[in-house]
């Protein structure tokens, strides 16, 4: 797999090594000359200096290889251009991007930009939703964020413990794909019953999120 990285700093440094130690193989641009040096001596990677939201620097650094694009600058608009770039010019199928302004996600997305993700959005939502309950733990959004992954731990209190699954009336969009029971993992069927102490892994859609807690977990 071939993936070009644009942008600098330590974090660019870290995760194009990461991506190296399993094998694929890496291109970063990036304007810093002095960085372009630095990195060129420590990751077996191909290392362009240039502005990589110029489309001449992405088809000199063989964009139309790649089959992913990361754009990681601290410029949103860069970011932008980049993806944009990489989509309709030179036809990569898949450009990812992180947006410094949480505000612009969508406007991303409007435009296009499919895998646009807003780091602060991402982890004050695991913040807010983990400290919202002990018994909720794990939350993974996945699907480019349109689906969400939680694990539900059912204490005595919980409305639905002894009742089959079946039996809870839980709506079309939340569904418990699996339950950990005695370090048992369990494909739930209607006739399944629900004990204290189960372990429930419960796909939503965001908006179905709290009212897949207050069902399993009697929370308000």
């Amino acid at each position: 797999m071939q993936i070009m990285i644009i942008g600098a700093g330590k974090f660019i440094y870290f995760l194009a090594k990461t991506f190296i130690s399993k094998g694929y193989r890496v291109t970063i641009i990036s304007k810093d000359n002095a960085e372009c040096q630095w990195l060129s001596k420590r990751l077996k990677a191909v290392i362009v200096n240039g502005d990589g939201s110029d489309p001449r620097i992405l088809e000199e650094a063989e964009v139309k290889k790649m089959d992913a694009v990361l754009a990681l600058t601290p410029n949103d608009e860069d970011n932008l251009t980049i993806c944009q770039a990489a989509e309709h010019l030179f036809g990569v199928s898949r450009t990812i991007t992180l947006v410094n302004d949480p505000e612009q996600e969508k406007v991303f997305r409007q435009l296009g930009v499919k895998r646009a993700f807003s780091l602060t959005t991402v982890l004050s939502g695991l913040i807010e939703r983990r400290v919202e309950s002990e018994d909720v733990i794990n939350l993974i959004p996945i699907g480019e964020g349109e689906v969400n992954l939680t694990e539900i731990i059912l204490k005595a209190d919980s409305p639905v413990i002894g009742k089959r699954l079946k039996d809870t009336d839980l709506p079309g969009d939340i569904l418990v794909t699996c339950i950990l029971r005695n370090r048992k993992a369990i494909i739930p069927r209607g006739e399944t019953v629900l004990l204290e102490q189960d372990h429930l892994v419960v796909m939503t859609l965001p908006q179905s999120y709290g009212e897949a807690i207050r069902r399993l977990t009697g929370e308000s």
